[in-house]
């Protein structure tokens, strides 16, 4: 078992009230709305330590989660689609950019795509928005368990071609089965040992 404890530590509305920085190293989680974060959080950490909701848009704030007292996994607002009134997503923008931005110790940023369809514009703009400000990127498919192997295996060709990477660059993942948890553990132990 690669996470042994995870308790969560704060939700902050701003940098200015999350940890102290450099505290932990830290690695972040980010995806639209609706991408299936908080369900991929709780399959990680063999925890129900986020709240999973049908509802898009029920991380309003930037949460952190301490995992083995050794580093932070923090879960950001979903973009994209949520249903909320416009100058609440771009209060949610304007905290995740400047975290993204400005935090230090930031080890990986893992970015969530729905393999059930097409990369979208604002999952492209992330990409690009992480890769300026020299953030290392995982890009994780979600929900496989919802389609078949064949439709899998074009979502993963789509998918690397759109973000310019190798299919082998990408992981694929089901947060129902836990199917490719074990490539991601061994991503992170990577990235947290840099």
């Amino acid at each position: 078992m690669f996470i042994k404890s995870a308790r969560f530590i704060t939700s902050a509305p701003t940098l200015r009230e999350t940890p102290p920085p450099l505290q932990y190293p830290e690695i972040v989680v980010v995806g639209r709305s609706n991408v299936g974060k908080s369900s991929f959080i709780c399959k990680l950490t063999r925890t129900k330590i986020a709240k999973v909701s049908s509802t898009p848009g029920k991380t309003r704030l930037i949460n952190y989660f301490l995992i083995d007292q050794r580093w932070y996994l923090v879960d950001l607002p979903g973009y994209g689609f949520a249903k909320v009134s416009k100058i609440i997503k771009e209060r949610w923008a304007q905290a995740m950019e400047e975290y993204l931005a400005k935090r230090q110790g930031i080890r990986l940023a893992i970015l969530l795509v729905d393999c059930r369809h097409p990369v979208k514009e604002s999952d492209l703009q992330m990409y690009a928005w992480l890769q300026e400000n020299s953030l290392p990127t995982q890009v994780v498919l979600t929900k496989i368990d919802k389609i078949g192997k064949n439709q899998l295996q074009r979502q993963l060709a789509e998918t690397a071609r759109a973000f310019n990477l190798a299919p082998s660059d990408l992981l694929a993942l089901s947060s129902q089965s836990g199917q490719g948890f074990e490539s991601l553990e061994g991503r992170l132990k990577a990235a947290l040992q840099d």
